[in-house]
């Protein structure tokens, strides 16, 4: 018996499980709320420009990344050229070209850092190595089973042994012990961490951090028309193999089958759907809330106890090309490295391509600047609109302030200019209190394994490895092949009489 599968949310880890189960032969329907996939990796048209709504630089698409993994299945050609250089840095008194090219990042960071900080980089891009080759084999981590842990070790390698004691420090110590020093390093470290990791480098696990440090290594690109058509190309991949993809489907609450309680009721405001698995693409806040009374009492525990994560604010521009012809496409910039990072003091550009015409009217740019901020400081003048715009433009013209570093002549060459705040992504994307990126990762012990309930399963930036579209796809694998094996199992024992018990996990 095909097993049915709802697929709560359109962002890229739901689309991405959705397809891969369809084409194991599920009966998959996703239920989007709003009126095209993507989520936070959305791109919206808006006078002309199309504007990525948070995510602007994407990776995995190299041989054995997740993405190139997951199109060789489905069949997917993606809409993709690569970036080179990647990323330009700006601190107050440098700027670090970021290039993906091996020799050229090489005579960079001697230039920029001095050869005293090659032993970390060395180190750094052979633990990265084998962290990626790793993780393409799907790992199962944090483990939440004897299957879990029994595939964990098929999968172990004899090169992770050595690089093992990284799993219990940070980059910034791990960094430091190798004799990689000074604020410059420190402050690109930090900021680079924090785009990829959620955190700067004393807050981020060293195993994990050096796969982050490792993206732009890896390779980056421009998505051809947003971010959001590699959610459409998903999107069309999902109905290619046999599932159906449903907008305007905002879901109210999601309850056990009264009939039978091994199914589970999924009710949109258009209507009721009933699965034999849900998955989830949403964080787990909203799942528990989605849930209510049913949801498991661990669950109902660790979100009550759970820290809340930045929000972004976002100024989406249209800005004229002859400000951008020599510009690098993806720039970050550090204000003041003595202070911390976010809130206006780190932001981070992205640039529509030139040979990207859609994105921006003839001679102009679609331009998007964005900051990590705390959403309780938002929230908290939610009801007093005055103060709430006055701090809405003073971000703004921090953030434009910042990126004159980057681009001189922004200013004088600005058509349009329309701010995001973290109500504007609760508003749009559905995302709890504007929250977007997933959990620092801290500590890989205390992440987010894939199964909330029997038959309920979660994905996205809240489940290991996190936020970035290439994070979110590994997970979408994982709990992809877990859904699999544990409906066969199921099916299994019906043939074989007996009852379906399978052990809650979080």
């Amino acid at each position: 018996m095909t097993r049915k599968i709802a697929v709560i949310g359109a962002g890229v880890g739901g689309l991405t499980a959705a397809a891969l189960l369809a084409k194991r032969g599920f009966d998959v329907t996703v239920l989007e709320a709003h009126i095209e996939p993507g989520g936070c990796a959305a791109t919206f048209f808006h006078q002309g420009y199309r504007f990525d709504v948070g995510a602007t630089l994407v990776g995995g698409f190299h041989p054995g990344g997740p993405h190139q993994i997951v199109g060789e299945q489905l069949g997917i050609t993606w809409p993709i050229r690569s970036v080179e250089p990647a990323l330009a840095v700006h601190l107050p008194d440098r700027t670090i070209t970021r290039w993906s090219d091996s020799d050229r990042w090489g005579e960079e960071r001697v230039r920029v850092f001095g050869s005293q900080a090659e032993k970390f980089w060395s180190m750094q891009e052979r633990v990265a190595d084998a962290v990626w080759d790793f993780s393409a084999c799907v790992p199962t981590w944090p483990v939440a089973s004897l299957n879990d842990a029994l595939h964990l070790l098929s999968t172990m390698r004899p090169d992770l042994i050595p690089i093992a004691p990284l799993a219990f420090t940070n980059v910034r110590a791990w960094a430091t012990a190798l004799g990689a020093q000074g604020r410059a390093l420190m402050a690109f470290l930090d900021g680079q961490l924090l785009i990829a990791a959620q955190g700067v480098a004393r807050d981020t696990n060293g195993l994990y951090g050096a796969a982050a440090l490792d993206l732009y290594r890896r390779g980056v690109a421009q998505v051809k028309g947003g971010v959001g058509n590699l959610a459409a190309t998903l999107a069309n991949a999902v109905e290619a193999q046999g599932g159906q993809v449903l907008y305007r489907h905002e879901v109210t609450s999601l309850r056990q089958g009264e009939a039978c309680p091994r199914t589970y009721i999924v009710e949109t405001k258009r209507g009721s759907f009933e699965a034999d698995v849900v998955l989830v693409n949403l964080t787990p806040w909203a799942v528990a809330k989605l849930m209510g009374n049913e949801a498991p009492a661990r669950l109902q525990k660790r979100v009550k106890n759970l820290q809340p994560i930045s929000g972004a604010f976002t100024a989406y521009l249209g800005v004229d090309e002859a400000a951008l012809e020599n510009e690098i496409e993806h720039q970050q910039v550090i204000v003041d490295p003595a202070q911390p990072l976010g809130e206006g003091n780190s932001i981070f550009v992205s640039i529509s391509p030139k040979w990207d015409q859609v994105r921006a009217p003839h001679g102009q740019r679609a331009v998007t600047i964005s900051t990590h901020t705390r959403v309780a400081d938002w929230y908290a003048l939610a009801d007093d609109e005055p103060a709430f715009e006055e701090r809405k433009q003073i971000y703004l013209e921090k953030l434009i302030d910042a990126a004159t570093i980057a681009v001189p002549t922004l200013k004088q060459h600005i058509r349009l200019t329309m701010p995001g705040t973290p109500l504007t992504f609760e508003r749009f994307t559905h995302r709890v209190r504007g929250m977007v990126g997933g959990f620092p990762q801290k500590s890989l012990w205390a992440g987010w394994a894939p199964r909330i309930d029997r038959g309920v399963w979660l994905v996205g930036d809240s489940v290991f490895p996190g936020q970035s579209t290439a994070g979110v796809t590994l997970g979408a694998m994982r709990v992809t092949r877990e859904i699999e094996q544990t409906v066969t199992l199921h099916q299994r024992r019906e043939a074989m009489g007996s009852e379906w018990t399978i052990g809650k996990a979080i």
